[in-house]
């Protein structure tokens, strides 16, 4: 299954990030990719998106990720709402140990 997503590139503390077309399979970082259909630079708030290469592969059945698809419908190259794409996960309620012992009711305590 085709994916178009983000592969990032660049020093450390210093992203850049390129929008790749990849097989769902291979890594994120530094994986191999069919296609480049543009880039992103969160530091300089620079990006440039292919939008005809981008529409052919997804009428190719090509699926964009959550950031790429909400960048797509800010370019106006995708029409549709925002998708959430970092969603906060709930931790689990953690529920107290009780103690080894079994606690007596104070009546059974009488001597």
């Amino acid at each position: 299954m085709l994916v178009i997503r983000l592969l990032r590139t660049g020093k450390k503390n210093q992203p850049t990030f390129k929008v790749v077309v990849t097989d769902k399979k291979n890594p994120p970082r530094g994986g191999r990719f069919v296609e480049e259909v543009g880039f992103y630079n969160p530091v300089k708030k620079q990006r440039k998106l292919k939008g005809e290469r981008i529409q052919y592969w997804i009428s190719k059945g090509a699926q964009p990720s959550d950031t790429v698809y909400n960048m797509l419908v800010s370019d106006k190259i995708v029409e549709g709402k925002k998708r959430p794409s970092h969603t906060k996960v709930e931790k689990p309620v953690e529920v107290p140990k009780e103690t080894s012992k079994e606690e007596k009711p104070a009546e059974a305590v009488q001597s």
